[in-house]
């Protein structure tokens, strides 16, 4: 795959592109003045902004292995874990839809420095945190700092190199949300002052990354009607309505399984191992994740449409195989049916960029990757804080579990559907 950089489409001297005209014409897709150009772009500018997703992700996700001893110190109830979980799910969503389009117009670095400065705010108070309302507050301004970044990293890695760019945001939120995982895991099983090091430890990363963000060069230049963006609106330019259509459906399904292991994931471990070891209780996530990834670099030259299939396949497959092996007590295969699935989240994940972000113009990306992050989060935190309901009030852990699992099994068949028809529609119109 080629090095070279486009950071500014211009349109050809013949025949134009398509959407060149919109992009040339949008202040958002015009060169930024010289004098605000940084030293920092090309690849070395795309692996910051993936390594800013992967460090987001994997803060967000570090207070999983943390909740069983929040709940023993503090008291509170599996709902509560929850809806903690669901609290930052709710709070990215808002953030997305009000936050995930500035960047478009006041560049990506300005949106990119004040949410790494919000996710900071949010570590402190994790790190001093004295009860729920404190950890709640934590996870909701965490939420909204990841969220107005998403989009602005999003579409800066689109902005310097489309191909690279589109396989850099499947890859990375996997990563992160698995490696923050594990990683709070293991500094907290062998390392002092549980509740405090990994948030400091992950504080450091984003310091190091803010100032790599003001050496970067800016891709877009600043363009009116910033506070029009505030305003909550879900809009998808015309060009990507179909697509998106057809890979929605297969965004929720996919995220929901994350979902599952992030929220009930350590409880089942230790349901099923008989171990309360936090390693181990986060191995459910790190397993889906890191398959995940995996199948993202395998398939990065497959069509989308194949791996879009390929994910809704995985989960499928890999989502009964997980629950019999909770059924029959076996660990083995419990792990197996995980690994399945993680090959349906990456690939149903990655297909579904791949297909919708590429069709939008310059201007377009930081607002379409909002909405499509949108989809992908309801899909993490809506079924989750109904888990989290059921475990209390319903029938408890492993019956919820099996119910959690048939729901992503409907949703995934009704995903596949989906994209069948949008197949022979396309093959219709072709």
């Amino acid at each position: 795959m080629s090095d070279s950089v486009v950071t500014v489409p211009k349109p050809a001297a013949s025949a134009p592109a398509p959407h060149a005209a919109s992009r040339a014409s949008s202040p958002a897709a015009q060169a930024p003045p010289p004098g605000r150009l940084g030293r920092l772009t090309g690849t070395p500018a795309l692996l910051l902004l993936a390594s800013i997703v992967v460090a987001l992700l994997a803060s967000s996700s570090a207070p999983t292995p943390l909740y069983a001893l929040y709940q023993a110190r503090w008291g509170f109830s599996p709902i509560t874990t929850t809806v903690v979980f669901g609290v930052y799910a709710l709070a990215v969503l808002g953030s997305l839809l009000t936050l995930g389009r500035l960047s478009d117009h006041l560049g990506r670095r300005p949106v990119l420095l004040a949410a790494i400065a919000g996710q900071l705010a949010a570590l402190a108070l994790l790190t001093t945190a004295g009860g729920v309302p404190e950890l709640i507050a934590a996870r909701v301004v965490q939420g909204l700092s990841t969220g107005a970044a998403i989009g602005a990293i999003g579409a800066g890695m689109l902005d310097l190199d489309r191909l690279r760019g589109a396989f850099a945001n499947s890859l990375a939120p996997g990563i992160g949300t698995g490696v923050g995982s594990l990683f709070s895991a293991i500094l907290v099983r062998y390392l002092p002052a549980p509740t405090h090091l990994v948030y400091l430890v992950v504080a450091g990363v984003l310091v190091l990354q803010a100032a790599g963000v003001a050496l970067m060069r800016e891709t877009v230049t600043r363009a009116p009607g910033a506070l029009r963006t505030l305003l909550p609106e879900v809009r998808l330019p015309r060009e990507v309505r179909g697509a998106f259509l057809t890979a929605a459906p297969v965004l929720f399904a996919v995220w929901a399984l994350p979902g599952l292991y992030g929220a009930l994931g350590p409880s089942l471990v230790a349901k099923l191992t008989g171990s309360s070891a936090l390693v181990l209780g986060s191995a459910a996530l790190s397993v889906l994740t890191a398959t995940a990834a995996a199948s993202v670099a395998v398939l990065r030259r497959t069509g989308e449409r194949a791996v879009m299939l390929t994910g809704v396949l995985g989960l499928t497959a890999g989502v009964p195989v997980t629950l019999l092996g909770l059924d029959i007590r076996s660990t083995a295969l419990f792990f197996a049916g995980i690994a399945i699935s993680g090959v349906g989240f990456g690939s149903g994940f990655q297909g579904a960029i791949r297909t919708v972000v590429p069709r939008a113009a310059a201007h377009q990306r930081a607002g379409l990757l909002s909405v499509i992050y949108t989809v992908s989060y309801l899909g993490l935190g809506v079924p989750a804080v109904i888990a989290g309901f059921l475990v209390v009030h319903g029938g408890g852990l492993v019956d919820t579990a099996y119910e959690y699992g048939a729901a992503i099994v409907v949703l995934a068949l009704l995903a596949l559907i989906g994209l069948l028809r949008g197949t022979r529609r396309a093959g219709d119109g072709a």
